[in-house]
């Protein structure tokens, strides 16, 4: 049996399926409130970076949390500070209907 474009061999402590597999040449969102990020602060924090990593220069990628994590300032953004520097800026955009929230990251 073939290998299909959604099999993965990358090393995770997670059982979640990537946010994204392929470098992103445009704006785009990265869905972080599935029901594996409700309780999973870290994994939120994992696929966050890793969808900034795959955002090409001159673009963003909005980052939408899950509401059980509370405020993006509470745990992401600190983290962004350490992995990225000022390679990249971001600012907060807005409390989703659903409780989530969108943090726009500028690569």
């Amino acid at each position: 049996m073939s290998s299909t474009p959604h099999d993965h061999d990358h090393d995770h402590d997670h059982d979640a399926e990537p946010v994204t597999d392929s470098v992103h040449d445009n704006s785009w969102s990265a869905n972080l409130e599935k029901p594996e990020h409700a309780d999973d602060r870290d994994l939120v924090v994992q696929q966050g970076i890793e969808a900034v990593e795959h955002t090409a220069d001159g673009n963003h990628v909005n980052l939408v949390t899950h509401a059980n994590h509370g405020h993006p300032s509470e745990f992401l953004f600190d983290e962004l500070a350490a992995e990225f520097g000022d390679e990249v800026e971001w600012e907060y955009i807005e409390q989703c209907g659903c409780g989530g929230h969108v943090v726009r990251v500028h690569v």
